[in-house]
């Protein structure tokens, strides 16, 4: 069991073990509200990457790791991952403009 503090290197370390052994490897997170902290765990039952923060700032990296696994699991692992960004969701909210009912 590895704890990875660069998230960086997680995210790398993660997609090249995904790629390796896709239908082996599993993608787990936990989060505990009393410590206020979250692990992102991803393991082939050979090797285990962990990752735990309890900054809230990280919830959007958190937000495009599930992007990128979503995508693997869905396209395969040979799929291109350098498309996908967390903004996709934001793009498609509009944009409001001032304040109060309109008249």
């Amino acid at each position: 069991m590895v704890y990875i503090t660069s998230w960086d290197e997680f995210v790398e370390r993660s997609v090249q073990l995904f790629r390796a052994d896709p239908e082996s490897t599993r993608y787990l997170m936990k989060y505990r509200h009393c410590d206020g902290k979250l692990v992102l765990k991803v393991t082939d039952n050979r090797e285990c990457l962990k990752f735990k923060t309890d900054q809230a700032q990280e919830a959007k990296k958190m937000e495009k790791f599930n992007n990128i696994f979503f995508t693997l699991m869905a396209r395969g692992p040979e799929a291109d991952i350098s498309e996908v960004t967390g903004k996709e969701q934001t793009d498609a909210q509009p944009i409001k403009k001032g304040r109060g009912r309109k008249q």
